[in-house]
């Protein structure tokens, strides 16, 4: 019998079944406990955090009161950590060979119909310039696992093809990376090559149910997949992102399994995930959603992201474009501080569209299907600072110098003043003409709130030398 050791780096004791039983009991046992309930807000206003058991109390909470307080707490926690920034990116997908047998999935090894496809380095490039021509500087890359088709150095190989391409004004300066779990030395490489984020999703934290999803294939193996995160901290990778895949299992379950890993990353290595990331199901090639009944409502789904804010308010969160524009304008305030614009899903996505005989080769269907332009003109007409910022990244401030500085507010010290230079570059280089003026307007408010004379001075150089200089990548 497994016992709960959050210290331990076996997954069945720091992802331990009975504890999460234990912890929804008592999260149902206690949802109308107003004392209790009152209790845990006050010692989230403190902005350190919650266990993932008294967070379990708050999104399991049915007086409506105490919820528009968690709301109100959570759209304040994302404001005094974020600011109104929100980083945009985009996934770049490589390939979609792939040997699992995932059900939730369009490339499981069975689907005999997507049509499949893998990037050759010149077709990377061609994929990476139209990125850049859109304005993007930070990817996601995605690809099946397959050793065969997709193994590490060809991942390798597609990131130093990546981060060799300057086009125009245009370049990545931030590539994350979400593969199939691996060992220590291919993180140690993937480290070397300079990637940001390393991004798993555990899918489900359900041992049970992942075991009937993932059938066949290297990723049935629950214990290796779900220590993925401790063999890429190991190889060197201080900087990852957690993520289940909502409607696969009961949220509440997946909810405290995702805090649990999270305290457990913290525990271990000091540094807790940077990044958080809440997919929710969606159709796909040969994949139908109603055959999965845990479905969760936008409602619910909000609740879920302001409770992850409040229990882990240093870490980043991710929305993509599997929801919708109405759906991420109401979370984006709760807590979310990342979104993907413009976004394909498809490989090979962006140079050409899929003629259509090619179609369905999408992992998912997309939702919000607008441009970046759209999306960043959207963001910004709502007072949002769409930042295309990597300068943390490139400056070493990653893993637990970043959270030290998360944690101690001096982070707004440099991400304001860079979010704003790099919208500038945005503005300058790719917006249409609308976008650009409703830009220009909210740079010039966003100014006079950077509380240091001096940086804003600095700012406000930098700004001139990027439109009329033609000079790029200032940051602080």
């Amino acid at each position: 019998m497994y016992k709960y050791n959050p210290a331990s780096k076996i997954a069945e004791e720091f992802i331990n079944h009975e504890e999460i039983l234990e912890t929804l009991q008592y999260a149902e046992d206690n949802k109308n406990n107003e004392q209790l309930i009152a209790r845990l807000i006050e010692k989230a206003k403190l902005c350190k955090g919650l266990s993932h058991r008294e967070a379990s109390v708050l999104l399991a909470c049915e007086i409506e009161e105490k919820n528009q307080e968690i709301y109100e707490l959570a759209a304040k926690i994302k404001q005094d950590f974020y600011g109104n920034r929100i980083v945009m990116f985009a996934p770049l997908y490589l390939s979609n060979y792939c040997v699992n047998g995932c059900t939730y999935c369009p490339y499981h090894a069975k689907n005999k119909t997507i049509p499949r496809k893998k990037l050759s380095q010149e077709e990377v490039r061609k994929e990476v310039i139209a990125l850049q021509d859109l304005g993007h500087k930070r990817l996601a890359l995605e690809a099946g696992e397959d050793p065969k088709n997709n193994p590490i150095e060809y991942i390798l190989e597609c990131i130093d093809t990546i981060y060799s391409i300057k086009h125009r004004n245009g370049e990545i300066r931030r590539v994350n990376v979400n593969i199939a779990a691996t060992t220590v030395e291919n993180y140690r490489k993937l480290k070397d090559a300079g990637i940001g984020t390393y991004i798993l999703f555990q899918e489900t934290y359900h041992k049970e149910s992942y075991l009937e999803l993932h059938p066949t294939g290297p990723k049935h193996d629950y214990a290796y997949h779900t220590e993925a995160m401790d063999r890429a901290m190991e190889g060197g990778i201080d900087d990852v992102g957690l993520g289940v895949l909502f409607g696969l299992d009961k949220y509440r379950y997946e909810f405290a399994g995702l805090l649990m890993h999270a305290e457990h990353l913290e525990t271990v290595w000091g540094v807790g995930p940077h990044t958080i990331s809440v997919p929710r199901l969606r159709n796909a090639d040969d994949i139908d959603i109603n055959a999965f009944t845990n479905g969760i409502s936008d409602d619910i789904f909000a609740k879920i992201i302001a409770c992850i804010r409040i229990a882990v308010p240093y870490t980043g969160m991710i929305i993509s474009t599997r929801e919708s524009k109405e759906c991420r304008e109401k979370v984006l305030k709760l807590g979310v501080s990342q979104i993907s614009g413009g976004s394909k899903t498809s490989v090979g996505g962006y140079a050409e569209t899929e003629s259509e005989g090619e179609m369905g080769s999408e992992q998912f269907e997309v939702s919000d299907t607008r441009t970046l332009d759209e999306v960043v003109k959207w963001l910004m007409e709502m007072g949002y600072v769409p930042s295309f910022c990597t300068a943390c990244y490139r400056e070493g401030r990653t893993g637990d110098r970043f959270m030290q500085l998360c944690k101690s507010g001096q982070i707004q010290n440099c991400c304001h003043p860079n979010a704003l230079m790099t919208l500038k570059e945005y503005l300058t280089d790719y917006a249409s003409k609308e976008t650009k003026q409703v830009g220009e307007q909210l740079i010039e408010k966003e100014l006079q709130t950077i509380p240091k004379e001096k940086v804003r001075k600095i700012v406000i150089e930098n700004l001139r030398a990027i439109e009329e200089d033609n000079r790029r990548d200032f940051r602080f």
